[in-house]
């Protein structure tokens, strides 16, 4: 008996009936193996798609993990362009694993297109509601160092996130790209009541990198201010060193 009658077929209905098996945490490993196995010999979407689900959970022992993770990452490597729609679709719906369906993507795709497909997909995330703020960290960090004109505008919106981290890692993908137009946006975030230190030292962060200088918040900034950071004569702040 071949590994595809074990399953029941190869069809796109027996791929998606593969998902509990693949996502299997407990339970003899040999199962989750070959239903990676068979989605692998499988050509069509679907397979891509349950394949990517073993990214979201972890098993135990963690070498076991990683080892079944980069096999899974080897196999949708494999099916080549075919997996790039499948992923990408996945990188936009999924909140977990977007560090792995970004890795494919870079293996498949020129570089611009990758950028091009985080800026969507960050567009679209700020429009919606998440439960965690993973998926927005992991994004705007890979933005970091890449050029494209949409990117700073598509990081704009999360200096209002509620979560800190988020706040965090959209100052740090601004900083160097001395965008005007977030100049207001990080002073606003940067005297606001309810921020805590650690944003205001990473604003700080934010609008020493940029040159951008603090017209119009200048008292505000002067009251926040902190160490190694200060204001210097003409509204620009500066990092002691």
């Amino acid at each position: 008996m071949g590994i595809f009658d074990i399953f029941g077929g190869s069809g796109p209905e027996k791929a998606l009936k593969l998902k509990p098996k693949v996502t299997q945490k407990y339970g003899d490993p040999t199962t989750r193996q070959k239903a990676l196995q068979q989605l692998g010999e499988m050509k069509f979407p679907e397979a891509v798609s349950v394949l990517m689900s073993r990214f979201t959970v972890t098993i135990e022992p963690g070498t076991r993990d990683a080892e079944e993770k980069e096999y899974t990452f080897d196999l949708v490597k494999g099916f080549g362009q075919s997996a790039v729609a499948p992923v990408t679709e996945f990188l936009r719906k999924s909140e977990q694993a977007t560090s792995w369906a970004m890795r494919v993507l870079s293996a498949l795709l020129p570089e611009a297109e990758v950028t091009h497909i985080l800026v969507e997909t960050l567009e679209q995330l700020g429009k919606q509601y998440t439960r965690t703020s993973e998926k927005k960290v992991v994004l705007l960090h890979a933005l970091e160092g890449r050029e494209d004109p949409r990117i700073a505008p598509a990081i704009l919106p999360f200096l209002e996130d509620s979560a800190d981290d988020v706040k965090l890692a959209a100052l740090a993908a601004l900083a160097t790209r001395k965008y005007e137009a977030a100049r207001e946006p990080i002073l606003r975030l940067l005297t606001a009541d309810e921020t805590g230190r650690r944003v205001q030292t990473a604003a700080l962060a934010a609008l020493h990198q940029s040159g951008f200088g603090v017209q119009g918040f200048r008292e505000k900034v002067q009251a926040v201010v902190a160490e190694p950071y200060f204001l210097d004569a003409s509204g620009n702040v500066q990092r002691r060193t």
